[in-house]
């Protein structure tokens, strides 16, 4: 698949080659969801955590002895049966996620990306630099690429920190470092972004 390559101008500079085997498979919409259920299990904190009898402090002295009272017999304030006491089967700390293969991600992830260039949801540009971080100049880009009011992940090789804090202000902008993109943003978005150095790199960690 043959796409156009644009300047931060938004001027048409040339074209690229996508790897079939990277943006040409056939999308799998089950593996795909099975990876974003376990991607969004795995966002969750799961460090809810409840005290249990062993874990309340005191109730080491019995409170009365064991016969002759006519009260029912107890070793310890902090059982369960009492105010004050522990809780049973309460929620501890946990991962919520599960262990997805890297085979299945990455056809995941070849998926999303086959379905966002079957659809024309790429935008390659060159490369995208800017002498200082500021929030108007990506604006300035944004809307140069035809791409106003379009949820747009920006894709880049490496770290690029004017960049990254120039979209950082933006709502519908969002930067990441190619190797380290998810699905999930991929699907988010409306658009990709990907730089050319970018793209290399995403055909080479997707492939």
């Amino acid at each position: 698949m043959n796409v156009k390559v644009y300047n931060q101008e938004g001027k048409e500079v040339g074209s690229v080659d996508l790897k079939d085997e990277v943006f040409g498979v056939e999308p799998k919409e089950s593996l795909v969801h099975q990876y974003i259920v376990n991607y969004l299990a795995r966002q969750r904190q799961g460090n809810a955590s409840t005290k249990t009898r062993t874990d309340v402090r005191g109730g080491g002295r019995k409170p009365w002895r064991q016969k002759g009272t006519g009260r029912a017999r107890a070793g310890t304030t902090r059982s369960p049966l009492w105010r004050g006491g522990g809780t049973v089967f309460g929620p501890q700390p946990r991962s919520y996620g599960s262990k997805l293969p890297q085979k299945m991600k990455r056809q995941a992830l070849q998926s999303i990306l086959s379905d966002k260039a079957a659809r024309e949801c790429i935008r390659v540009v060159d490369e995208i630099k800017f002498e200082k971080p500021r929030t108007q100049d990506m604006v300035n880009v944004i809307s140069k690429l035809e791409l106003d009011g379009k949820k747009c992940l920006v894709l880049e090789e490496g770290v690029n920190k004017s960049l990254e804090l120039s979209c950082r202000n933006l709502q519908k902008v969002l930067f990441t470092r190619a190797s380290l993109a998810n699905g999930y943003d991929m699907l988010n978005a409306d658009i990709l972004v990907i730089t050319k150095a970018g793209l290399e790199k995403v055909q080479e960690v997707f492939s």
